[in-house]
């Protein structure tokens, strides 16, 4: 919100209140020429009825106008009271008339969106993700890093055919064959899995029995000591094609 912009428009608003206050009757004569239409059009005229009426409407529209303009200020601030504002917003205000006090305001357009896009907190990252460790254990080499062009291709030409010459385009030098198979009880994680999970079906194949909560705890801890090398320090953050061998041990 531009602090700038909110404070030309409380001026404005201001000045035009006074204007209003200097132009219009008193709340109490506008009370009494409205209690009372037919006293007020016997001994002022009719044309004070109407200017009576006139001004009540013009008041109406500054309240209506105040009170729409304060709430989408408020409608900015974080949490609860910005949901809450938003909302009183959309009742109090139609799409045209929040866009245009959004503009007011400088708070563009994207103001006016669904109340249930806003504050929703961002789930925080793994620490593993955070720190950069728990990535893929395949090597890295011959693969350009992110925004630079690549610069190198294996210099190993196959047998009988001529050396590829440097090209744009690097090229992976992990094996082009399929990978070997997983040794036997290993599993390869796939897209969701997670190690609760592995571990507490690996112990209801074994059992026959759904295992509890602090058995499940003790079989991932194993499963992670097992496979510190491969997962890294954060057992909550796998990736898909890692093989993860069963602890020794029942």
């Amino acid at each position: 919100m531009s602090v700038r912009r909110l404070l030309l428009t409380a001026a404005a608003m201001g000045l035009l209140a006074t204007a209003l206050a200097a132009l219009t009757p008193t709340s109490g004569e506008l009370v009494d020429a409205l209690a009372a239409p037919q006293r007020t059009v016997d001994t002022q005229g009719p044309d004070a009825l109407v200017a009576a009426a006139a001004a009540l409407l013009a008041w109406a529209v500054w309240v209506w106008g105040a009170l729409g303009l304060a709430l989408t200020a408020a409608s900015a601030l974080p949490g609860l009271l910005g949901a809450a504002a938003r909302l009183s917003t959309r009742a109090v205000l139609p799409a045209g008339a929040r866009r245009s006090a959004g503009l007011l305001l400088g708070l563009g357009l994207g103001m006016a969106g669904p109340v249930t896009g806003v504050g929703l907190p961002l789930a925080p990252l793994p620490a593993a993700a955070a720190s950069g460790d728990g990535v893929p254990d395949w090597p890295a080499a011959g693969v350009p890093a992110p925004g630079r062009a690549p610069t190198t291709v294996p210099d190993r030409p196959a047998v009988g055919l001529p050396a590829v010459a440097p090209t744009s385009t690097a090229v992976p030098d992990w094996p082009a064959g399929p990978p070997a198979a997983p040794a036997h009880g290993a599993h390869v994680v796939a897209p969701g899995d997670c190690l609760w999970h592995i571990t507490a079906a690996r112990l209801l194949e074994r059992t026959g029995a759904p295992p509890t909560d602090a058995e499940t705890a003790r079989s991932v801890h194993a499963w992670w000591t097992a496979n510190a090398d491969v997962i890294g320090p954060d057992p909550d953050l796998l990736l898909p094609g890692q093989i993860l061998r069963p602890p020794e041990g029942p």
